[in-house]
């Protein structure tokens, strides 16, 4: 397989896996990656985490207000500066991303069952490459020169 046939196949696969493991019951991706990027990255403004979120501050705005509502997420003091409140999320925020992702392990391993031995093998040694290359391109921002479609 080509690097181009190759991009596309991952670019496939990995918005075909968030499509399908998004839980529909009533939060949308990006609130299920805001309130991960919460318990990954701890309190943020909330400028800040618009910005790495890709939303409006507005929108995100109205986002926090309803995790507020909901419990899943609250505001906090900044350390470095008291005029400034940080969104952090909450521990039952922490415990709907962990159940949310117990669900989806959960499927995941109810899908491979189907497998046989020798696809779960290969498909073993497919994720031991792509989740260091996945884990990368995550970490290191756009360059220019990169190839945007």
């Amino acid at each position: 397989m080509e690097s181009e046939e190759i991009a596309r196949a991952l670019a496939e696969v990995a918005g075909t896996v968030i499509r399908s493991l998004t839980d529909r019951r009533g939060m949308s991706f990006t609130t299920a990656s805001t309130l991960g990027r919460l318990e990954r990255e701890g309190p943020v403004r909330l400028t800040a985490l618009a910005a790495a979120e890709g939303v409006a501050q507005p929108s995100m705005t109205q986002l926090v207000q309803r995790l507020e509502s909901q419990g899943l997420a609250r505001r906090v003091g900044d350390p470095d500066d008291g005029r400034v409140s940080l969104v952090a999320v909450t521990d039952a925020g922490r415990e709907v991303l962990a159940e949310r992702r117990r669900e989806r392990e959960a499927r995941l391993v109810s899908l491979l069952a189907a497998l046989t031995e020798g696809e779960r093998e290969a498909l073993g040694a497919a994720m031991e490459t792509a989740v260091p290359l996945v884990r990368r391109m995550v970490q290191e921002p756009d360059r220019p020169g990169d190839v945007q479609r």
